[in-house]
């Protein structure tokens, strides 16, 4: 949401509408502020709850892989549809590693079985 206010902002409207205003400094607290707050929640989640974790995150980003296709396919300036691109590989790439390290992480709970390889 910070990266489409802040191009609403930069690029120039479609119509001969007055552009939006945009208060740079607020936008960019809300944004260091949520990172500070992210790292602190994520930092105190215990080991056992980081695969239901990841399963949220890779929900999440789902739902960025959707937004970025409209995006990437609409009737908007290049320079949003390649932003748009960009957030489609970046979402897509979250995706793909979330679920191989979750793969990781529950085979690492496995029992093994009597001939010493794991079920």
């Amino acid at each position: 949401m910070f990266l489409a206010v802040l191009l609403a902002s930069v690029v120039p409207p479609a119509s001969d509408a007055a552009p939006a205003q945009v208060d740079h400094v607020s936008l960019l607290f809300v944004l260091v502020l949520s990172t500070f707050i992210g790292i602190g929640v994520i930092a105190r989640v215990s080991r056992l709850l980081h695969t239901p974790l990841m399963s949220l995150t890779n929900a999440i980003s789902a739902i960025a892989v959707v937004g970025s296709i409209l995006v990437t396919g609409g009737d908007y300036p290049v320079t949003i549809r390649v932003l748009g691109a960009v957030a489609l590989f970046a979402s897509t790439t979250n995706i793909v590693s979330g679920f191989l390290i979750t793969d990781r992480m529950l085979r690492m709970f496995k029992q093994p079985t009597r001939d010493g390889t794991k079920r």
